[in-house]
């Protein structure tokens, strides 16, 4: 039986010959994925996160296999100045930078009153806080030097509906969405596009073992509440990505294009399923999380 179409590479190749790409969080799960197609494409990837062992190995792995050119920069999204950092030395390397894709994210499942404010400062921090810093270190530069540019952002289904469980998520999220269009129209006249992609569920080894630990990946089976009864494919992922940071949708701005199996139509919230958890059942969520985070 041969393989669907929608795991195969969309873009003709060297797509993005000649683009230089900055993904944040880039070292693993979607944006490493989205960053070995962009290689694949043709352009030059710088990644970032702040684990500069993990973003080196990925750095390594990728360029061995497409043969492209990988800068890793360690980065913490939340600092400005290492934002700043991270710019200078993605020119320094490549003398340019065309895309920015705000991809570094956080997230808790819990409910709310069990979280400590320092839970939603994480988050906001990285997803909100992040994306903004780099969005505005980033958007400074290219009006500068009056270079064209393009932004994209990786939201949630959630974060227009919200969603019980993930609160400070889908606060953060929502941020980023309404920067999203904001800033379409306002840097529009600069030839800066922003637009954003909302993914349903597209499981990673790493951020799926902590949101959902144990055998409760089975329990709260998120392919059945999808319409299309499947989850996505990465590289479904990185096809949308990779058109929208192209020149073929340079008419595209201030879209948010959600990718999802028709999941958040019918049931918005995406983890409002976690109503039906017992309160004993989150002492023991708690406990596996932390071990699946020290692991």
């Amino acid at each position: 039986m041969s393989e669907p179409t929608y795991v195969k590479p969309m873009l003709k190749e060297d797509a993005l010959k000649g683009k230089v790409i900055v993904v944040t969080g880039g070292g693993t799960g979607l944006g490493k994925s989205m960053s070995k197609y962009f290689l694949e494409l043709g352009a030059g990837i710088v990644i970032t996160s702040r684990k500069f062992d993990v973003l080196k190995k990925t750095a390594d792995e990728l360029a061995e296999q497409t043969k492209g050119n990988v800068l890793p920069v360690q980065c913490d999204v939340s600092d400005y100045a290492q934002v700043e950092n991270m710019l200078s030395e993605a020119v320094e390397k490549f003398g340019k930078v065309d895309v920015l894709v705000n991809n570094a994210a956080g997230n808790f499942i819990s409910p709310t009153e069990r979280l400590s404010n320092r839970a939603f400062d994480i988050i906001i921090n990285i997803v909100l806080k992040g994306t903004y810093n780099c969005t505005l270190a980033f958007g400074k530069h290219w009006i500068e030097k009056k270079q064209s540019a393009s932004v994209l952002n990786i939201v949630t289904t959630y974060a227009w509906t919200g969603s019980a469980y993930v609160v400070p998520s889908a606060c953060a999220k929502a941020g980023v969405l309404s920067l999203t269009r904001s800033l379409a129209v306002e840097w529009a006249k600069y030839r800066i596009r922003s637009n954003a992609i909302a993914p349903g569920p597209f499981p990673t080894k790493g951020a799926w073992d902590r949101l959902l630990p144990g055998d409760m990946k089975d329990k709260f089976d998120l392919a059945k509440k999808i319409p299309l009864k499947r989850v996505g494919e990465h590289q479904e992922l990185a096809n949308l990505a990779a058109y929208l940071v192209s020149d073929f949708s340079s008419y595209i701005n201030g879209e948010v294009i959600t990718i999802d199996g028709g999941e958040w139509l019918q049931g918005a919230g995406q983890f409002n399923l976690l109503e039906a958890v017992p309160k004993e059942m989150w002492d023991q969520i708690e406990l596996m999380v932390r071990k699946a985070k020290s692991e």
